[in-house]
């Protein structure tokens, strides 16, 4: 019996989702866990598992639109059923097919029919499938990267996003001919110019911060961190361990332990009460190609440098290839943003709410310091805390900053 494939709420509370790729061309049986479709939520890709065994009838909608939690977005037949019954459902159903009318299955006992739109299996010379996701197979295709050639990191050996970034990092392909930029009216006098749609996620992130911005009475406290010491230890626990650990994971660690050591400033503000939190979830900025995302480092006042630095590892890979829960990127009661690989010297952040601060962390820079009188070179890094004054007042902010300058400048004592 024909059945509708509705738009699932891949996320908490979310009313609309971007369906990002098809997996199932018309007239493509499917077994029970196939990957329908992919679906793009503000954070993350996520895939829609097939129930049950059928055959892929008809899309409802298109690659790339955004479509309202519980639309019907395909039409799944049983074995035998055609064309007919597609039609016969929609009727039922008053559905509307957005999707191009050549994405119908004449019939599911032939040959499944050609989709355009979809991405071509890729098949070795072994004649095994090769298991990529669509987005995998669009970057590929894209950037001119031989999928045949990559080890798969995802369920299965599947390969995914993050693997065929690796693989172009390794040897980058060369670069797309960009897309030619709209023209603009004769005597106008206007520049060209090329619209991107905004994603679901940079949507998202706009309205957040426009929010934080105009309704959080940000204030901003500023340190200078001498580094002497952090980056000498950090050179001898390299030179003798297994996994390399970064200048950012002695940040999230400093900022666990200060808030720790000053816990009145673990808070989050709500407009009916003051949330004080019990542990130390530290957010860490991650940048992806769809926007910032801030994956949480759970209780990171009780876990070891080595644990967050594989925690941090783990989180921004999966980060960028849209494979984080829900759960690993909501909520968290303090962020870090640091720009200091990028070379930049300082900068101040905008809360992500409901936190109540966020840390702003620049470059190690030389610079000329006064110590014990003498003028002298000093390694220093510039960290700006952004606070809402409605939950941490100016001394109390202060008092964190020194907390948290204070493990930077003494790193063994954060290990204890």
């Amino acid at each position: 019996m024909a059945t509708l494939l509705r738009m699932p709420e891949v996320a908490a509370n979310a009313t609309h989702a971007t369906l990002a790729a098809w997996s199932k061309k018309a007239g493509e049986p499917i077994a029970v866990g196939d990957c329908l479709a992919e679906v793009e939520t503000d954070k993350a890709i996520v895939e829609i598992s097939a129930d049950g065994a059928a055959v892929m009838g008809q899309w409802l909608v298109q690659a790339g639109q955004e479509v309202e939690v519980g639309a019907p977005i395909a039409v799944l037949l049983a074995a035998g059923e055609a064309a007919a019954d597609v039609q016969a459902l929609l009727q039922a159903a008053g559905a509307v097919a957005t999707a191009p009318a050549a994405e119908a299955a004449p019939a599911v006992s032939g040959t499944p029919a050609p989709a355009a739109a979809a991405a071509p299996a890729v098949v070795l010379a072994s004649g095994d499938r090769l298991r990529a996701s669509p987005l995998a197979r669009r970057l590929a295709a894209q950037r001119g990267v031989d999928l045949s050639r990559l080890q798969g990191s995802g369920p299965g050996g599947r390969i995914v996003k993050i693997d065929v970034e690796r693989a172009q990092a390794v040897a980058p392909a060369p670069a797309p001919v960009a897309a030619a930029p709209a023209a603009a009216p004769a005597g106008s006098g206007a520049s060209a110019f090329t619209e991107v749609p905004h994603s679901s996620m940079r949507r998202t992130i706009a309205r957040r911060l426009a929010e934080s911005k105009s309704t959080i009475p940000h204030f901003y406290l500023t340190v200078e961190c001498r580094m002497e010491r952090l980056l000498a230890l950090r050179a001898e626990i390299n030179a003798a361990a297994s996994r390399k650990i970064s200048v950012n994971d002695f940040i999230v660690r400093a900022v666990a332990v200060a808030l720790r050591e000053v816990p009145q400033a673990n808070v989050g503000w709500t407009e009916t009460a003051m949330r004080q939190y019990a542990q130390a979830d530290v957010a860490v900025a991650v940048s992806t190609d769809t926007g910032l995302i801030t994956p949480i480092v759970r209780a990171a006042d009780r876990k070891t440098l080595s644990q967050i630095s594989a925690e941090i590892a783990d989180l921004a890979a999966r980060a960028r290839a849209g494979q984080l829960r829900p759960d690993e990127y909501q909520g968290g009661s303090f962020s870090v943003s640091n720009l200091g690989m990028h070379g930049v010297g300082a900068f101040s952040a905008i809360i992500n709410p409901p936190q109540a601060a966020i840390l702003a962390v620049g470059a190690s820079q030389q610079k000329p310091v006064v110590e014990n009188g003498e003028l002298q070179v000093g390694t220093v890094m510039a960290c700006t805390l952004s606070v809402d004054h409605r939950a941490i007042d100016g001394a109390l902010a202060a008092q964190w900053l020194a907390a948290f300058q204070r493990a930077i400048e003494a790193p063994l004592s954060m290990l204890i």
